[in-house]
C-alpha cells in the first residue's frame, strides 16, 4: 500500500508540475528574478476575469497549490489528502469548463491547460476535456484509496507498530 501511495503522490505532483510550467518555466531557462515576474505578470494579468468576477490565475494557482498538499498528506499518509485533491480537481475543472465556454481571455492563454478541439485530435469521439476530467476523477479514486489506512485487529499487549 505504500508502494501505492507514493507512486499516486508522484503521479499528483507530476500533473501539478504540468499545470504550473507556464510559471515555472522563466526560472527554468534562466531568466532572471525581474524577467521571471514580469512574465509571470503578463500571463496572470492578461486574461481577464472568469464569471465577471474571479481572475483565472486565482482558479489556476489554487489547483496548484491544493494539489501539491493533496500530494503531501498522501506521502504523508493523512487519510484527509482526498478532501485537498478533490478541491483542487473541482478548482481545476471550473478552469478548464470556463477556458471551453470562453469563460476569460487569460483561461485561453493559460498554456498546457488548453485544450485543442476534437477534430484537431483525429477525431476523437468525445472531447478531450472530458477524458482529462475522467482520468484526474480516476486519480482522485486512487488518492482515496492510497490515502486509507488498513486497521488491522491487535491482540492485546501487542505492540503497536
Amino acid at each position: 500500500m505504500k508502494l501505492l501511495r507514493f507512486i499516486v503522490a508522484l503521479a499528483v505532483v507530476g500533473y501539478a508540475g504540468w499545470l504550473a510550467w507556464p510559471f515555472l518555466s522563466p526560472f527554468l531557462e534562466g531568466a532572471g528574478p525581474d524577467v521571471a515576474a514580469s512574465r509571470m505578470g503578463a500571463e496572470a494579468q492578461s486574461g481577464g476575469e472568469l464569471f465577471g468576477f474571479l481572475p483565472a490565475w486565482t482558479l489556476w494557482a489554487g489547483a496548484v497549490g491544493l494539489y501539491l498538499v493533496a500530494a503531501l498528506m498522501l506521502g504523508a499518509g493523512n487519510p484527509k489528502a482526498a478532501v485537498a485533491y478533490f478541491l483542487g480537481f473541482i478548482a481545476d475543472a471550473v478552469l478548464r469548463l470556463a477556458m471551453q465556454q470562453g469563460g476569460g481571455d487569460a483561461a485561453r492563454s493559460a498554456g498546457p491547460t488548453t485544450m485543442a478541439a476534437p477534430e484537431a485530435m483525429g477525431g476523437l469521439p468525445v472531447d478531450p476535456l472530458w477524458l482529462v476530467l475522467g482520468g484526474l476523477f480516476l486519480l482522485g479514486v486512487l488518492v482515496v484509496v492510497a490515502g486509507r489506512r488498513i486497521r488491522r485487529k491487535r491482540e492485546a499487549g501487542q505492540l503497536n507498530f
